[in-house]
């Protein structure tokens, strides 16, 4: 997706993400993410907007620590979240592409990978507080979910970080059914090896329409199909966590 495409995604995002939260009330627990009630959601995604904003404001070249606020719930925390992602999406309207500041996934440039990045967590964190909401959750573009299962699986688990590890190569194949995106997944004691397009053979393949498969993918909901070894669908569903 273009940059412009995926601001439009956060802009849109936020105000569903801050209307469910207010529905909810920030006692809620959110059931996509055990542990956190609604306030900690906002605090969390509150503060990874500001501190993504302050990264292409300030031109930090570093990674420096996110900061959570702990003192304020409630519509206060609502609106703290509110304000917050609006400043982030205008000063990522506003930023030059020449921009230079610390990123830790490849894209054109950093406004680039800001964008897209806080695209899809804000998108995710949304799904989150619809969960505590209840009453379902708003679909998600195939095109934004086929480009977030890409970012995923060949942004966030090529890193050293990622946990997903084979004692011996296997091979996991994830495609999408209504945008016919297809990845194969190459694992073994090193950072999973991700390419588009079916490559050879697959042991285990996961599949759905790209909505599903994302939010599955993200630990969000069940996975829509799986077909062949179920035991690298399991793998993923423990190790894969950001």
């Amino acid at each position: 997706m273009e940059t412009a495409e995926l601001l439009q995604v956060l802009e849109a995002e936020g105000p569903l993400l801050a209307a469910a939260a207010e529905e909810a009330g920030t006692d809620a627990k959110v059931p996509t993410c055990p542990g956190w009630q609604v306030r900690d959601l906002l605090r969390h995604t509150g503060a990874v907007h500001r501190w993504a904003a302050a990264y292409v404001t300030e031109g930090y070249t570093e990674r420096r620590p996110l900061v959570e606020p702990t003192g304020i719930d409630g519509a206060e925390l609502v609106a703290w979240y509110r304000a917050g992602h609006r400043h982030l999406v205008g000063v990522l309207a506003d930023a030059r592409p020449d921009v230079e500041c610390w990123a830790f996934l490849p894209a054109p440039s950093p406004p680039a990978f800001w964008t897209r990045r806080q695209a899809h967590e804000t998108a995710v964190h949304r799904v989150d507080a619809e969960s505590a909401r209840g009453g379902g959750t708003t679909a998600l573009a195939p095109d934004f979910a086929t480009d977030g299962i890409d970012e995923l699986l060949r942004g966030f688990h090529a890193r050293p970080k990622s946990r997903v590890r084979t004692p011996e190569p296997r091979v996991l194949r994830v495609r999408t059914d209504d945008t016919d995106a297809v990845w194969t997944v190459r694992l073994s004691e090193e950072p999973p090896v991700t390419t588009r397009g079916a490559s050879g053979d697959a042991e285990c393949e996961l599949s759905g329409p790209a909505d599903q498969l994302y939010l599955a993918l993200w630990n969000r909901a069940p996975l829509p199909s799986v077909t062949g070894d179920r035991a690298l669908a399991e793998l993923w569903r423990e190790t894969s966590g950001i």
